[in-house]
């Protein structure tokens, strides 16, 4: 009986292959290694869009038109944002995502990718009490998105790491969360409903919530004596260590990779700490578990480049929404395209009306 969806292929897709065996991400024909770091977010979201909306036929026109569907989501942003006060980031971001409209007159999907970072800048700031700053469309993505969440100019470094970041986790097969959006937009429930039901899968820590506890890990050792130990402990008492391990992968996460040399280029004792941990985390795991290979995941250097960017982590799973709304709507108009309602089976194990009496 296969439990959990385990080798279940629930559709066709264009959009991405991840080769667990081989270690390998390909998005629309291209291997991440030449995607992540060469095309900036909005020339991957055309990449992922192309063929399914009419904006993907002109990369450069599109990154305008996130500008512009930026700005149209910051006039959504006034009269949903005080009904966030008091909520997590995510819950924030949940709520104002539920607040777009439907008909609104520019295309939801494009409306859905746009308000993403103006949704997560403003509720970083309604955290600390500061009052959101408008988009500059003429900015790309994730310049903007850090100028708006820290009311000034990012530095370039940061600017490149976070738009590295994002296009390297806009797509990645039928995940959780893009496997919840297929399912909502297969039942022609909208964009919009889509990317909200996406969110919701997304929030849990056995998905995009994972990467904050990386960080509460590396805190938690402390200092290099206390790595060996620390993480024999936690292996002896059977937890898992964060950061290691995947569904998919049986080698390396190649997106692990990138981002390693993203955060490597900053340098400083964290990073050296953080590989260290990593190298220790990965001979304890072979020791501990010698028939099962666990390498180190997106997750791990994930947790990395967004402290180095100076995101607090509070906001490290919505930012993962920032960067996987690119391959959420790119699913939810092949689906819409190509698909028809998602309707697996189930085995009823339960007692039959026989069995009652």
């Amino acid at each position: 009986m296969t439990t959990g969806l385990d080798g279940v292929v629930a559709a066709d897709t264009v959009m991405s292959h991840v080769d667990g065996a081989g270690g390998r991400l390909i998005l629309r024909g291209r291997p991440l290694e030449a995607v992540a770091g060469r095309l900036d977010f909005a020339a991957v979201v055309a990449l992922l869009w192309r063929g399914f909306a009419p904006e993907a036929d002109d990369p450069a026109g599109l990154a305008a038109m996130l500008g512009e569907a930026r700005v149209r989501a910051q006039a959504r942003l006034t009269g949903l944002l005080p009904a966030a006060a008091g909520l997590t980031p995510v819950e924030g971001l949940r709520l104002l995502l539920a607040g777009l409209p439907d008909d609104d007159p520019m295309p939801a999907h494009l409306l859905a990718v746009g308000a993403m970072p103006v949704f997560v800048a403003a509720l970083g700031r309604l955290s600390t009490g500061a009052a959101p700053v408008p988009p500059d469309p003429t900015l790309g993505h994730a310049e903007d998105f850090l100028r708006m969440l820290a009311g000034a100019p990012a530095a370039a470094d940061r600017v490149a790491a976070l738009d590295t970041y994002l296009t390297t986790v806009a797509d990645h097969g039928f995940n959780a969360s893009t496997f919840a959006a297929r399912v909502i937009a297969s039942t022609r429930a909208g964009t919009v409903s889509a990317v909200v039901g996406a969110l919701c899968a997304l929030k849990g820590p056995l998905h995009g919530g994972a990467p904050g506890p990386v960080l509460d890990m590396l805190d938690a050792i402390g200092s290099e004596a206390d790595i060996g130990p620390w993480l024999a402990a936690r292996l002896a008492a059977g937890e898992r260590l964060m950061g290691f391990g995947h569904r998919i992968y049986k080698v390396r996460d190649p997106r692990a990779d990138v981002l390693k040399d993203v955060v490597r280029r900053f340098g400083g004792d964290r990073i050296a700490f953080a590989e260290r941990v990593e190298a220790e985390a990965l001979r304890a795991l072979a020791r501990h578990k010698p028939g099962r290979p666990l390498s180190t995941n997106v997750e791990f250097y994930t947790a990395l480049v967004l402290e180095a960017v100076g995101l607090p982590r509070a906001l490290f799973t919505p930012v993962f929404a920032i960067g996987r709304a690119a391959g959420w709507t790119a699913h939810i108009l092949e689906q819409e395209q190509t698909g028809r309602l998602l309707r697996p089976l189930a085995r009823y194990v339960g007692p039959t009306p026989d069995d009652a009496a």
